[in-house]
């Protein structure tokens, strides 16, 4: 028997596969309910409306990005720098694994959604701005621990982190045009040869 916690999670499964494999407005309520087995009730019972399991799915991803190949290349017992370099290869393995599978590249969640909602839905666009910033936030705290060991050399620490971000976000959407994730690997370690300098 189906206890409401799997009928919920079957329709957020579902919808995270297909938002991430598609687009978001290519996905309806219908299909989602047909494909995860659930009555229409069902799902509105669970969500109110499709922002409101887009912003449940955004949620789910994050928390598994947060704990799964994110916590491992953050590791704090990894030398700061060497964290971005295992930050480049979980990418690579995460995009090449979904392509040996699928045999094509889905790229970032969340940055297919942000290119997608940004300019049309203000509630999601903030929703995934506040993923990006934590993510972000992860850079800036292994860029200030290489600079308190000396690693590197003092920098404008928040704004390279940004950088960082939107530089490996960028990498991983050419990848996707080309549907190769070697791009990645090829692309990615240039992440370390950022730097934004602090103002005088």
């Amino acid at each position: 028997m189906n206890t409401p916690s799997d009928t919920r999670d079957r329709i957020l499964a579902t919808a995270r596969e297909l938002f991430h494999g598609r687009s978001y407005s290519d996905v309806g309520i219908k299909e989602i309910c047909d494909i995860a087995k659930v009555q229409k009730g069902s799902f509105y019972h669970f969500f109110p409306s499709k922002r409101d399991l887009a912003m449940a799915v955004i949620d789910d991803m994050a928390d598994d990005w947060a704990h799964g190949f994110v916590a491992e290349a953050f590791d704090r017992n990894l030398p700061p720098m060497e964290r971005l370099d295992y930050m480049v290869d979980a990418a690579y393995y995460w995009q090449k694994a979904a392509k040996d599978l699928e045999g094509r590249m889905p790229g970032c969640l969340f940055g297919n959604l942000a290119l997608e909602v940004s300019t049309r839905d203000e509630v999601l666009r903030a929703k995934l701005n506040a993923v990006f910033d934590k993510a972000a936030g992860r850079f800036r705290e292994t860029l200030e621990q290489a600079v308190e060991s000396g690693a590197i050399a003092p920098l404008n620490t928040e704004a390279t982190a940004s950088a960082m971000l939107a530089f490996l976000e960028g990498v991983i959407l050419l990848a996707k045009t080309r549907n190769d994730p070697d791009v990645v690997q090829r692309l990615g370690p240039a992440i370390k040869t950022l730097r934004i300098e602090r103002q005088h």
